[in-house]
């Protein structure tokens, strides 16, 4: 496969997963904010931290603002960072790679652009956020859902799903990086009622909740919301998981092309040095300097792949 086909594919996903993942930081801090009234400003600059936008909307807006900040992110064209712009970018690699997909990938994906872009036209209302930002989430499983059952199990599909879990995981990180950062108040909330309300906020929006009480009923503690969603090999949005989808998808690339890659055995120590250790050695050494850690292996790891199978620069 030529390099700019592969890297075509992989950014579709990556960017596919982005949108979807700030739509879902969105609406935790959204939800969040509405816990802490007091001190809604604090999270809503937390999240641009989060995703890497503080200074580029302080450049456009100044100030903060619920509704400004919630339209930089969600609809706002000029923003190549908003969900908007990334569905856009998805469509536009996939129309890249357009014969590499079935008709009803190309489809599913043409079809979110449409949808959204006329959903995300003018002023969201505070009461209609969540409805636009679960139509978000809606439209990427429809596509997921055309992937899933229509593309052959060969090099494209692999490095579809390089994409998604790449992004995948870099964002259920960052996800719990808010918590870290920003959700207590202080040191004296934790454990506390609002500290467990905003642990299950988190579980909320990965759609972990009810998964987590399947397995552990009403027990909800801050160090097992954590391990499930950093450790666990069952949750599909945990580090874990996504990670050893990496791994079984450059396992295959390299069975179909022949011989390993230096990103195999990066992705490999990942595995062992990170995500190899207890949920108890990852609280004893701080957990945002592990999230810290992951995130830039993460990064590291997909700068890699894309040496390794000669991406183009997206």
């Amino acid at each position: 496969m030529l390099g700019k086909t592969a890297s075509g594919l992989f950014w579709m996903s990556r960017y596919l997963e982005r949108a979807e993942a700030q739509a879902r930081l969105i609406e935790a801090g959204f939800r969040i904010a509405l816990t802490r009234a007091s001190a809604a400003d604090s999270e809503w600059e937390s999240l641009l931290a989060t995703v890497g936008q503080r200074d580029a909307y302080a450049a456009q807006h100044g100030a903060l603002d619920a509704g400004r900040i919630i339209a930089f992110l969600l609809s706002d064209r000029n923003n190549p960072a908003s969900v908007i712009s990334m569905v856009k970018l998805a469509r536009d690699n996939a129309r890249l790679v357009r014969t590499a997909l079935t008709r009803e990938v190309w489809e599913a994906i043409n079809e979110s652009w449409i949808v959204l872009d006329a959903r995300l036209k003018g002023r969201i209302r505070t009461a209609d956020l969540p409805d636009c930002l679960a139509l978000i989430r809606r439209q990427n499983a429809l596509v997921r859902g055309a992937m899933a059952g229509t593309q052959l199990r060969n090099d494209i599909y692999n490095f579809l799903r390089l994409g998604t879990f790449t992004e995948r995981a870099d964002n259920t990180a960052r996800i719990l990086d808010v918590k870290y950062y920003v959700l207590l108040p202080s040191v004296a909330a934790v454990g506390s009622t609002l500290d467990m309300v905003q642990w299950e906020t988190i579980l909320r929006s990965v759609s972990a909740q009810r998964a987590f009480h399947w397995l552990h009923g009403p027990d909800t503690t801050a160090r097992g919301i954590a391990e499930f969603l950093i450790l666990h090999p069952q949750m599909p949005r945990s580090l874990a998981f996504c990670h050893a989808k990496i791994c079984d998808n450059l396992w295959h690339l390299e069975t179909q092309y022949g011989g390993t890659t230096p990103a195999h055995a990066m992705a490999e120590s990942i595995g062992l040095e990170l995500l190899g250790q207890p949920i108890e050695a990852i609280f004893d050494s701080g957990l945002h300097q592990f999230i810290g850690n992951y995130l830039v292996a993460n990064n590291a790891l997909a700068t890699q792949i894309a040496l390794d199978y000669r991406f183009i620069a997206d």
